[in-house]
């Protein structure tokens, strides 16, 4: 019996002493366990607030890209309206600077007519009265009656107009004896006058379309002379090359051709000369 008993205690003690760690673990795992879905909540819930901050940075990336092409849909259109502004006001000053240009031009004309009204003034206040028997004795000489042509025909008071358009005309109809009367009756009258030195020119192209190529190379030399920076310059050098070249003067020709290739190349007579050089090297 008492060995019964002994056997029985021994068995007891072995299965408390047996159950003890089994119930240890399984009270760390329950533990580990709630710490695992802790965390896993806690996750959980850091993914939900990174999911509705993501939300909250697209509504505002949205937003700002809005509010950014409104912008620039503002400034684009505040540029083109400047742009548009711009281009009204630099139409307008391109219609008025021509308007001031015409206006030069047509007072430059009238103070050329005005002084050509006062030297006639002057002039007849100046002269003498002449006698009928004078005026009809110069009248029936030979060399009284006024010459044929335009500018012959308007005499030496005509205005600066009148004159000028009278000697082109002789010139264009190919009357140039009579163009070169014109023209340098229009520079002896009006010697001060912008188109002074285009009138010298013209007498050397006179000379030349005349065949009379020494008088075109002496009328362009004091084209030269006395209008270095006239706007007909350049011309002036062509015609004599032009000039030169008609009286074998192919050295002469060169340099004056040359001048007007390296001063004036974009011009036509600068065109022209470049085409003379080819040929002479030809």
């Amino acid at each position: 019996m008492t060995k019964i008993l002994s056997r029985g205690l021994i068995a007891l003690v072995l299965a408390v002493l047996a159950a003890t760690p089994l119930s240890a673990a399984n009270k760390e795992h329950q533990q580990l366990m709630a710490d695992i879905r802790m965390l896993q909540e806690q996750a959980q819930l850091l993914q939900n607030m990174l999911g509705a901050m993501t939300e909250a940075m697209k509504a505002m990336d949205a937003r700002l890209d809005q509010r950014l092409d409104r912008l620039n849909g503002v400034a684009v259109k505040g540029f083109a309206d400047q742009k548009l502004t711009l281009d009204n006001l630099t139409n307008d000053a391109r219609v008025i600077r021509e308007k001031l240009d015409d206006n030069s031009v047509r007072i430059g004309s009238l103070n050329q007519e005005i002084d050509a009204l006062r030297q006639q003034l002057t002039s007849r206040q100046s002269q003498p009265t002449a006698s009928p028997d004078a005026a009809a004795t110069a009248t029936d000489s030979p060399g009284g009656g006024a010459p044929s042509g335009q500018a012959a025909g308007l005499g030496a008071n005509a205005s600066p107009n009148k004159l000028w358009d009278a000697a082109y005309s002789d010139y264009v109809a190919g009357q140039y004896d009579l163009a070169v009367l014109g023209f340098d009756a229009y520079i002896k009258s009006f010697p001060k006058s912008d188109k002074a030195d285009d009138a010298q020119v013209y007498l050397c192209a006179s000379y030349l379309n005349d065949g009379k190529n020494e008088k075109a190379v002496e009328a362009c030399d004091l084209a030269i002379r006395m209008y270095p920076s006239g706007d007909a310059l350049p011309e002036a050098y062509y015609r004599k090359g032009v000039a030169l070249n008609n009286l074998k003067d192919v050295n002469g020709a060169r340099t004056a051709w040359d001048f007007v290739v390296k001063t004036a190349p974009d011009t036509d007579p600068g065109r022209l000369a470049k085409q003379g050089l080819d040929k002479l090297k030809r």
